[in-house]
Formats: C-alpha cells, structure tokens, sequence
C-alpha cells in the first residue's frame, strides 16, 4: 500500500472518530439540578425594658485619711519623769487623759518667784495710795491752783500709774508661770487613736520638741476621685451632718465580699486632683475603729488603706435602665421589632458602672438584642428560643435526566 493511501485512510478514521465523539456529547441527556435553599432567622436573646425612676451609683476609688490628725509637741522644755501606759503605738487614750509629764520642780519655783514679786508690787502700789492721799492734802493746804502738768506732778499721778503696771506686769508673770507650770503635764486634746510616740522617760525634750502621733477616732474621711461630669448627681452634706449622699465603702482587697461600711458625702473640695484630672471628694464615716458598736461583723478602717466608694447619685426619673454591655457602637442599641433587626440611636442621660439610664431612643415593652451578632443589617430576621421564625422556607433539591 501506498504512502498517499495510508494518509487517506488514516484522516478518514480520525475524522469518523471525531463525528462519533462529538454526536454522543450533543445527544447525552443534561442533568438539571434545583439546588435547595433554607433562609433561617438569626436565633437572639432579647430584654425587655420599661421607664422608671432609677437612683445611680458612681464607684470612686480614695484612700482613708484621719479627720483630726496632729503631731503632738511641748510648749515647754525639761526632763520627762513620767509617761502613761495608754501612751504607746495603737492605745486609745480619752480627751484630758494625761499623757507624758515633764519634771515640774523649775516650773514650781518660777511660779513662786513670779507670786513674790506680784506680792511686793502690789505693797509699793498700797504705799503709793498713801502718798496720794498725803500729796492730795498737801495740795488742798496751798490753795493755789496749778496746771495740769503741775497739778499732777504735786499729786504723784505718775507715780501711781507705774505702781500699777508694776502691779499689772507681776500678774501677768504669774500667769504665765502657772500656764508654764501646767504645760508640763501632756494630756490629750480630744478622744484619740495613738499612732506613733517619740519620747521616753528621762528624755531632755526642748520646747516644740514633737512627741507623737495622734489621729481622732470618732470619724474618718475617704478621699476619693469622681469625673468632674458626675459631681452635679451627688449630694453633699452642708448645714445638716446627714444630708449627704449615702456611701458604701469596700475594700475588695481585704474584706470578705458582702462586708462593707457605711458613710456620708462630706464636702467637694475645691481643686483637682493634679494627676488624674478629677474632683476630688470626702466621704465621712464614723467610728472607723468600731469602738462604739458590739458588732463584729464591721470591718474597722485603717489610715492609708485604698478603697472603693460606691456612691448613692440622686433619683433620675423618667428613664430606661439598660446594661452597659447591651450597648453598641456609635451610642445605639439593636431591638428585635416584629421580628426585624431595628438599630436604635438612644440618648444616654447618665452612665455608672454597671448601667446607662436612657432618656429618648427606647419605649416601655421594646426588646432589646443581648447577643453579639457577627452580622448586623438593618431588617435582618431575628427570632426568640422556641420562637418559629415566619422567615424559614425550604425549596426542593432534585435531579432531573
């Protein structure tokens, strides 16, 4: 067989393979698929909120400080000979307990010294009152009439005036010999919590030598920090003691939870704090070292302890109580309304630390949405736990040859 042949029977069996190839693919029956499809609405936990009057608290945090704190010192100089039992580190000690005695025995003298010389001037004054009278007499025999200058020289006026301020001069000494001889005994100035002491028996102390620490211990203050925008909701005592604001002081630290102690807002200082840029407050809480009270379920304060403040703000009324963690971006809330997503922008009067009471954006009965939703589209279906949603349809799957 000829090359020319083989060529030529060679394509003609390519091209009826190809034919054949292509009429099966044209006359192959095509499968149809209807692909099934399931719209579910997103399944969310909802509350339902209501208007009221709610009262606020603002959480500050503060460090407890003494109200009546003084470094107690001498007046007077000399050697102490005794000191009080009570006067050691944590003793409790009354107002005009004594406390430490300085030795006495100059102060005596002095004293004495003082009382003798007040003696001798008062007895040149009753002398000078005779020559007076003398002088006075002697003048009335002239009969002739002097001066003013003149007339009480004759009459010794002068004389009389130093008397008197001799007189005048030794009492004032002897006051303050006694005044001395008194400062020699350290009482103590009001009912106090002994913090620290400085001196000892034998000790040579100068005048203004410091003795000690004492702190009152019928009230402590808690000086807190609250934003300078939340101190127009707090109320604070100003004639009446106990018209302040309600506070709870915890200290979260040390306490058991549930323990706590009570106290009033106290006053606004006037300044804020250099670092943080806040008001700084006072908050007043009495028998900090529970001394007047059985109770041993108080926990007592102590100086320097860091705290927190929960503060009782005043009643706003008229609002929406909602978690701060249902809120979201951009100061709006999402509400399920009639099964639809809806994105509510709200007007938040005032925030503490656990909620925000809404003024306008929510109505009473609204549901609020309290489940992150990883898509948020405003009309989005929305449904409830055991809630069927009118949303779900389910289209057939087959496949047609």
């Amino acid at each position: 067989m000829t090359k020319k042949k083989t060529f030529i029977i060679s394509g003609a069996i390519l091209l009826v393979s190809v034919a054949i190839t292509l009429l099966v693919f044209m006359t192959a029956p095509e499968a149809q698929r209807e692909g099934a499809a399931k719209r579910t609405a997103m399944l969310v936990d909802v509350v339902q909120v209501n208007r009221g009057n709610y009262t606020p608290t603002v959480v500050a945090t503060g460090t407890v400080q003494a109200a009546k704190d003084i470094t107690l010192s001498t007046q007077v100089g000399g050697e102490v000979v005794s000191i009080s039992e009570n006067f050691i580190p944590g003793s409790f000690v009354k107002k005009g307990e004594v406390l430490l005695q300085i030795n006495p025995a100059d102060y005596r003298n002095t004293l004495q010294l003082r009382m003798s010389d007040l003696q001798l001037a008062k007895a040149d004054l009753s002398v000078e009152m005779g020559r007076q009278d003398v002088a006075r007499k002697d003048y009335e025999l002239i009969g002739e009439e002097l001066s003013g200058e003149n007339q009480d020289l004759v009459l010794r006026r002068p004389q009389l005036e130093s008397a008197r301020a001799t007189v005048a001069a030794a009492e004032a000494a002897v006051q303050q010999a006694r005044l001395n001889l008194q400062r020699t005994t350290i009482r103590a100035p009001f009912d106090a919590h002994i913090i620290s002491r400085n001196a000892n028996v034998g000790s040579q102390l100068a005048p203004g030598t410091e003795l000690g620490q004492l702190v009152g211990m019928d009230e402590y203050w808690v000086a807190a920090n609250v934003p300078v925008a939340k101190v127009n909701w707090l109320t604070f005592a100003e004639a009446e003691a106990n018209s302040g604001s309600d506070v709870k002081i915890i200290n979260a630290s040390s306490w058991p939870e549930g323990q706590y102690r009570e106290g009033r807002l106290f006053r606004l200082v006037g300044a804020l704090d250099v670092q943080t840029r806040m008001a700084r407050v006072l908050v007043s809480v009495p028998d900090p070292l529970v001394r007047k009270t059985e109770r041993d379920t108080i926990p007592p304060l102590m100086i320097g302890t860091f705290v927190e403040a929960h503060i009782q703000a005043r009643e706003i009324p008229d609002v929406i109580r909602l978690n701060r963690d249902y809120l979201r971006q951009g100061e709006t809330v999402w509400v399920m309304d009639e099964g639809k997503l809806r994105i509510r922008e709200v007007d938040i009067l005032f925030e503490d630390a656990d909620y925000a009471y809404i003024r306008k954006g929510l109505s009473d009965d609204d549901k609020v949405v309290t489940t992150d939703l990883s898509t948020v589209v405003e009309g989005s279906g929305l449904r409830t736990e055991g809630e069927e949603s009118p949303q779900d349809t389910t289209e057939n799957e087959e496949v047609q040859e």
